[in-house]
C-alpha cells in the first residue's frame, strides 16, 4: 500500500480514500484535506465510480482530529495565515462531502474526533462499530466544534447538541446513532466483506441491515436532565443550573466544563443556536469560520494547544474565567468576516 498519508485510488466501482497515518491516529493535515477534495472532484463525474468509500488504517482511530501542530507553530510566531488557509480549505472539503451527488460510505472505527467528524460525519452512510468513540472536544483547546460540527450538534435531539458541544463528551456507537452522528452499526468483523461488496457492485443497498450495538448508550436516558439544563442560551444560566442540581451527572459535567475555555463554550452555545436557525452545511461552516479565523490571534486557541498537546501540562491559562467573560469578546469572535474570506473558492 502507498506511503501517502491519504491514499486515493479506484477499486472496482468505488473511489477509495484511506487515512494512512496510523502512528499519528490518522490526524488530518492540510495536504490530506486537499487530497480528499481533489479525489472527490475527480470522481464526481467519472462514470466508472458509483460510490465513495472512506476508511482508515489501524485499529485505534478513523481520524482523531486535525493536525494543528503547524498551525500552532505559525501562530506562536505571529503568522495566522497557515491556520486560516488550512481551515478554509478543510471546510470547503467538508461541504463537498456533505453535498456530494454520489453515495459516500464512511467506516469509522476508534477515535472519530474533530476533523475526523468533518470527514466521516457528513458522509451519506456513516458506519460505526464496537470500538467507535465520537466527540467534538474543541472547547478544551480554545476552539469551537467546527468542520460542520455545529450542524450535527444543531440536529441532535433536544439540547443534546449543546451538551456535547460544551463538554466534548465521547459517544460510543449507540450514542452516536442516537445523536445523529452515525447511521448504521455493523460489527467490525464484517467491515471488509461489506467493503468488498460495495467495490464489486457499486450498489449501496449491499450494506448490511441495521444492528443494535452491544453496549447501550447513555444520552437517551440522560436526555430529560440535559434538556432541563442546556435549554438556556446563556452560559451562566447553564452553569447555575448545573451547580444547583447535585446529581452525579451534573457533578461530572461541571468538572469538565470548568476545564474548558469560557470563551469557546460561550461561542459554541451561540453557534449551535445560529446553525439551528439556518441548518445547512454552508451556513454552519461560514459561522464556524468566523471564530476559527480569529482563534489564534484573539482567542484561547494557542494556549489551549500548548497546554493539551505541546507541553501536555493540562493546565491552560484561559484569557477569562466564567465569572469575568466579556460579552463583547464573544460577539467579536462571531462577527461576519466579509468577502475577503469566502470559503467556497480554492486558495490560490
Amino acid at each position: 500500500m502507498s506511503d501517502a498519508t491519504m491514499i486515493a485510488r479506484i477499486e472496482g466501482r468505488a473511489g477509495r480514500l484511506t487515512f494512512n497515518r496510523e502512528s499519528a491516529l490518522n490526524a488530518l493535515d492540510h495536504d490530506m484535506a486537499l487530497a480528499i477534495e481533489a479525489a472527490l472532484d475527480a470522481w464526481r463525474n467519472d462514470a466508472a465510480v458509483d460510490l465513495i468509500i472512506i476508511d482508515a488504517r489501524g485499529d485505534r482511530a478513523f481520524c482523531a482530529g486535525g493536525d494543528i501542530a503547524a498551525v500552532y507553530r505559525a501562530g506562536i510566531a505571529g503568522d495566522y495565515a497557515p491556520g486560516r488557509d488550512f481551515w478554509r480549505d478543510e471546510y470547503r472539503m467538508n461541504a463537498k462531502i456533505a453535498e456530494y451527488p454520489k453515495p459516500i460510505v464512511a467506516f469509522m472505527q476508534g477515535f472519530v474526533m474533530g476533523g475526523g467528524v468533518g470527514v466521516g460525519g457528513h458522509a451519506s452512510h456513516r458506519i460505526v462499530g464496537e470500538s467507535t468513540q465520537v466527540s467534538m472536544p474543541e472547547s478544551g483547546i480554545g476552539l469551537i466544534p467546527d468542520v460542520g460540527g455545529t450542524l450535527l450538534l444543531a440536529r441532535a435531539p433536544g439540547h443534546v447538541g449543546e451538551y456535547l458541544g460544551l463538554t466534548g463528551t465521547r459517544m460510543g456507537a449507540a450514542d452516536a446513532l442516537y445523536a445523529g452522528f452515525a447511521d448504521l452499526f455493523v460489527p467490525e468483523t464484517e467491515w471488509e466483506a461489506a467493503k468488498a461488496r460495495l467495490i464489486a457492485t457499486g450498489k449501496i443497498d449491499t450494506l448490511p441491515d441495521a444492528r443494535t450495538p452491544p453496549e447501550p448508550g447513555t444520552l437517551e436516558r440522560l436526555r430529560p436532565e440535559i434538556d432541563r439544563i442546556f435549554w438556556s442560551d446563556d452560559l451562566d444560566a447553564i452553569m447555575a443550573a448545573l451547580e444547583t442540581s447535585g446529581s452525579d451527572f451534573t457533578t461530572r459535567t461541571l468538572k469538565t466544563m470548568y476545564r474548558n475555555s469560557p470563551l469557546s463554550m460561550a461561542a459554541t452555545l451561540r453557534l449551535v443556536r445560529m446553525t439551528r436557525a439556518k441548518p445547512t452545511i454552508r451556513a454552519a461552516l461560514e459561522h464556524e469560520f468566523r471564530f476559527t479565523w480569529r482563534a489564534a490571534e484573539l482567542g484561547d486557541f494557542l494556549e489551549g494547544v500548548r497546554a493539551q498537546i505541546i507541553d501536555k501540562d493540562r493546565n491552560p491559562h484561559w484569557k477569562h474565567t466564567l465569572a469575568n467573560l466579556p460579552e463583547a469578546e464573544v460577539i467579536q469572535m462571531l462577527e461576519p468576516l466579509g468577502p475577503d474570506w469566502a470559503i467556497w473558492e480554492e486558495t490560490p
